[in-house]
């Protein structure tokens, strides 16, 4: 994508992004409603025209091409199946309409139904099936056609947490199996760190940051970015900004001994257990409130953990802080 543009009247969705995609790459555009990266999907896919800019597949110029004549094909969220047609005539129909011959289509259907693991499931209807099996199909239904680029549109918004989970490891491992460079949309920080090789955090119209997981995560862009894939802490010192993440912080008993950690004095104003963790909200004397997370080793029942009211040290390494700069910035980077 280059300088790619998209405005409503007078209002901008997506504004001059340019973003190099690798063959073979889980792809992840992250942000918060309104953030332009559906609108930047949907132009991918052919659905919405380009106000301006290009977009190459392959290094084929396809932004006038309509949608029917790219090699690529989108999984959305509501699965789009036909509830008359049967699993195998969902996963057909696309190869159906391409005239493929019927031995192949059947040949085809049956590996792609392999593939997101329901074989025998072709003659069910739709109906009879449950929400993560219904995605599985439409999932198969989109990789049948052997499309260069497969885009997904918040395709697990509908499901449920412990099948969403369970669906994120499978995308990853089809992915893997097939090849196919996957496009995927979603506002879940959690499923884009989860799934991408590289992740585009988005925000008004624009890409605030591109990177790896870990990269993303530990070395966040700007105030923007850290605050939105995952929780952070802000501070500024010595006229400095920089970020640090609850699980790196300790909490240490008032004179500890520091042990090479930057350290600072505190009050826990709110303690909140959450089975594997407890969450701690520690007033520093500085001024700022900080979360800090604790994994629960020993019982929380015990009296072991700090309560609501104790004064603390809290200490992180100085490695653990990450500069950033302001709230944005417009960053755009190509792999």
């Amino acid at each position: 994508m280059s300088n790619l543009t998209k405005k409503y009247g007078e209002v901008v969705a997506v504004a001059g992004i340019d973003l190099e995609i690798a063959r073979g790459e889980f792809f992840t555009m992250l942000g918060p409603s309104g953030s332009g990266k559906t609108t930047t999907l949907r132009m991918i896919a052919g659905f919405e025209d380009p106000s301006s800019g290009t977009i190459e597949l392959a290094g084929e110029d396809v932004s006038g091409v309509p949608p029917y004549d790219r090699a690529v094909n989108t999984v959305f969220q509501d699965y789009a199946l036909f509830p008359h047609m049967s699993v195998g005539e969902n996963v057909e129909y696309g190869m159906k309409v391409a005239r493929v011959d019927k031995s192949e289509r059947g040949k085809r259907r049956d590996e792609a139904l392999e593939m997101v693991r329901l074989p025998g499931y072709g003659d069910r209807k739709p109906a009879e099936l449950s929400g993560g099996q219904r995605q599985r199909v439409a999932l198969a239904r989109a990789i049948v056609n052997r499309p260069k680029v497969l885009l997904l549109d918040e395709p697990l918004g509908a499901l449920d947490l412990k099948l969403r989970e369970e669906m994120q490891s499978e995308l990853k491992t089809i992915q893997g199996e097939v090849g196919i460079t996957f496009v995927y949309v979603t506002h879940d920080q959690d499923e884009a760190l989860t799934m991408s090789d590289r992740i585009a955090v988005f925000n008004d119209g624009r890409i605030e940051q591109v990177s790896p997981p870990l990269e993303l995560y530990e070395h966040p862009a700007n105030e923007f970015v850290a605050g939105f894939v995952g929780v952070s802490n802000l501070v500024e010192r010595d006229g400095g900004r920089m970020t640090i993440r609850p699980e790196k912080i300790e909490l240490l008993e008032p004179g500890a001994p520091a042990d090479g950690l930057h350290s600072e004095s505190g009050r826990i104003v709110d303690v909140s257990y959450a089975g594997s963790v407890t969450r701690f909200t520690v007033q520093l004397e500085h001024g700022e409130k900080l979360q800090v997370v604790r994994q629960n080793v020993e019982s929380a029942s015990s009296g072991a953990l700090p309560a609501q009211g104790n004064e603390v040290l809290v200490g992180w390494r100085p490695e653990h802080a990450a500069a950033i700069g302001g709230k944005s910035t417009k960053q755009e980077v190509a792999p």
